[in-house]
């Protein structure tokens, strides 16, 4: 497996499925990078015994035993300067709601096969695939880019603590809030940590795009390789309240993916305010206040300590999290609602829960938070199971030994939710903004 044709071993690229649909016939998946030309192509898990009766693959050019060469059926392969291929999915007698399949990722010829099942229209079908030791691509960046890991990362973090020192200076003082919404709280210390938090980032690089949550885009897309996503005050309403779940969250991006990251969260309470912080960078490991920190090894869903979060926006999508809610309650230790995004992933990183999954996140909720659980040997998805990006309008992080385990629900009601028209792909990207996603 994995030969070239003069019977050496080269890269082995092995693709499987992110995620399919027979309400979605057409859907992308990209691979981690181009194979050599010599290299052999697997997906072992399309033979037809597989599907159920009826359920077939269509394109042009496809794979079979390992090697790419024409055909009608299977999936076809289309290489441009990111790889991708499209299927389309037809079944006349069975609804395949929802089978969810790894990612592309990237192996070598000793890579593992497992075998997997998923639930899918109240049945059971296996999937074999050949996988490599880690079976989700990245969401951090391959490097830093051009800037140094360590130049970076002393920004973000310097970046973080400016704007923690003016939240504390603020948070046993009377509040003046406004509103965004009739429940969405904005308050001065909000926009003057991004004021802090501006002033740092743009004294040391002036030609960096950043996206703020109350200043919005600022900066050149077009000539910009890196983006700051800045969230000021995570958990504001938490921060108005005195109630000790909330942080300052700065994360910088590489071509579209995370970078470094650093999250200042504030613990203790009224009156004996302190803080930790968290810190990561791509390849780098995370930390917090300076120690090394890795996910949790628990690996049942009865043994793990999860958390959620909701949104302002009260529809389809609050309610299937409701729903899960109740449904995660009942098979685990609990599920906690702490109300900041980033401080919900700093813990996953820590160890102290398992997972924590939520809609309607916007960047500055999630290219600190995603990092950070990477870089503690965690895993990110989409809530369907598919490739992230901090684009995105939701996140699954796991320690990972739990992941499959929890898409078997979630990754279903997130379908039901897409085939209702609710879309959480792309919210929102800046305009001619370099991305390698």
């Amino acid at each position: 497996m994995g030969r070239s044709a003069c019977g050496s071993h080269s890269t082995l690229s092995t693709v499987v499925l992110d995620s399919f649909s027979a309400a979605r016939p057409r859907q992308r998946i990209s691979l981690h990078r181009p194979p050599p030309p010599s290299a052999f192509l697997t997906l072992k898990f399309f033979s037809g015994h597989f599907f159920p009766k009826g359920c077939g693959l269509r394109s042009g050019n496809s794979l079979q035993m390992g090697r790419l060469v024409p055909s009608s059926t299977n999936v076809s392969l289309r290489f441009s300067q990111i790889p991708t291929f499209f299927f389309s999915v037809f079944d006349k007698k069975l609804p395949l709601n929802s089978v969810r399949r790894f990612k592309g990722v990237e192996g070598t010829h000793n890579a593992k096969e497992r075998r997997l099942s998923y639930a899918a229209a109240g049945r059971k079908f296996s999937v074999k695939a050949v996988l490599s030791e880690k079976a989700y691509s990245k969401v951090g960046a391959e490097s830093t880019g051009p800037l140094p890991a360590s130049e970076l990362l002393g920004v973000v973090e310097a970046a973080a603590k400016t704007g923690a020192e003016v939240v504390m200076d603020a948070v046993n003082k009377p509040r003046n809030i406004n509103y965004k919404g009739i429940t969405d709280l904005v308050t001065d210390t909000d926009k003057n940590s991004e004021s802090a938090i501006l002033e740092v980032v743009r004294k040391n690089f002036k030609d960096h795009l950043i996206l703020g949550e109350e200043g919005g885009v600022m900066g050149e897309a077009s000539s910009a390789d890196y983006m700051w996503c800045i969230d000021p005050l995570d958990g504001t309403t938490n921060f108005a309240h005195g109630y000790p779940s909330f942080a300052v969250s700065v994360g910088v991006l590489f071509r579209g993916k995370p970078a470094a990251a650093s999250v200042v969260e504030f613990v203790g309470g009224p009156q004996c305010w302190n803080t930790r912080t968290f810190s990561a960078s791509a390849g780098g490991g995370a930390f917090c206040n300076g120690q090394r920190i890795h996910v949790s090894q628990t690996q049942q869903v009865e043994r793990s300590l999860l958390v959620t979060g909701f949104g302002y926006e009260h529809d389809d999508a609050w309610a299937t999290n409701i729903d899960l809610f109740k449904e995660f309650t009942d098979i685990s230790r609990g599920v906690r609602r702490l109300g900041a995004a980033a401080v919900d992933m700093c813990h996953v990183a820590l160890g102290i829960v398992e997972a924590y999954w939520e809609y309607r996140l916007k960047p500055w909720d999630m290219a600190a938070g995603v990092l950070m659980v990477e870089e503690a040997g965690g895993t990110v998805t989409c809530m369907d199971g598919g490739k992230f990006c901090v684009f995105d309008r939701s996140v699954l992080v796991s320690n990972g030994r739990l992941h499959e385990q929890l898409l078997q629900r979630i990754g279903p009601a997130t379908e039901k939710l897409k085939h209702k028209g609710i879309d959480f792909s792309l919210w929102f990207k800046p305009e001619n903004y370099k991305t390698d996603l």
